[in-house]
């Protein structure tokens, strides 16, 4: 069912014959150095494990729901989220490194509205101890893996031009327990957040295979 961060070497030239070409979707030719590239793999394997994890928590939230939320051909509306959307359709295009400020800045916007979701869930579900626990741990996992590619970003001289950040966690987390509609917004609300979790995690995860030596996509 779908609802649906050290030093690097820069291309410059080097004097043996084997350079690898400029690849501006991968950034291949961007040369690692080791403790360079024992981050990027292990944020990658991070990114890959909280994607799963992303899949479990979202299964848990339409469980506790009710209905309609689950039932066959239910298709919630697609509410926006302040301060955060789904990923582009030209993110793919980008080179990697603006995609990873993307990854970052929605990964920093993140928490805040997993906390909201979490604390509306505990008034609304009390008896449901797994889906706050998934809650609570997917905030914090969104802080650790933007830190993560904030290191990765960091090392590769990119992280000063991220953009504009994503409004105040307080602010974009009032759309989720202040909506005007009632609890059954804010459960649609709950649920675009818990969809936007995963896809985003899921883009970090695939963002980060293109850095990772052996062509990982």
């Amino acid at each position: 069912m779908h609802w649906g961060a050290h030093t690097v070497h820069l291309g410059k030239c080097n004097p043996l014959p084997v350079a690898p070409p400029y690849d501006p979707q991968s950034d291949s030719s961007v040369s690692l150095l080791p403790h360079l590239e024992a981050k990027i793999r292990q944020t990658h394997s991070l990114a890959r494990l909280l994607t799963k994890y992303a899949e479990q928590l979202l299964e848990e939230y339409v469980r506790h729901q009710g209905d309609p939320f689950g039932l066959p051909g239910f298709s919630p509306p697609r509410l926006p989220v302040a301060g955060l959307s789904a990923p582009a359709p030209t993110h793919a295009g980008l080179p990697v490194r603006e995609r990873l400020r993307l990854d970052a800045a929605a990964l920093d916007a993140l928490p805040g509205l997993l906390d909201a979701v979490r604390r509306h869930q505990a008034e609304l579900n009390p008896s449901a101890p797994r889906l706050l626990r998934r809650l609570e741990d997917a905030a914090r996992q969104a802080r650790a893996l933007g830190a993560a590619v904030d290191t990765v970003l960091a090392a590769l001289g990119a992280l000063g031009a991220r953009g504009p950040g994503p409004e105040p966690a307080a602010a974009a987390a009032a759309t989720v327990t202040n909506t005007a509609a009632g609890i059954f917004s804010a459960k649609v609300l709950g649920l675009r957040v818990c969809g936007l979790y995963g896809e985003w995690v899921s883009r970090t995860e695939g963002d980060l295979g293109q850095l990772v030596p052996g062509g990982l996509a």
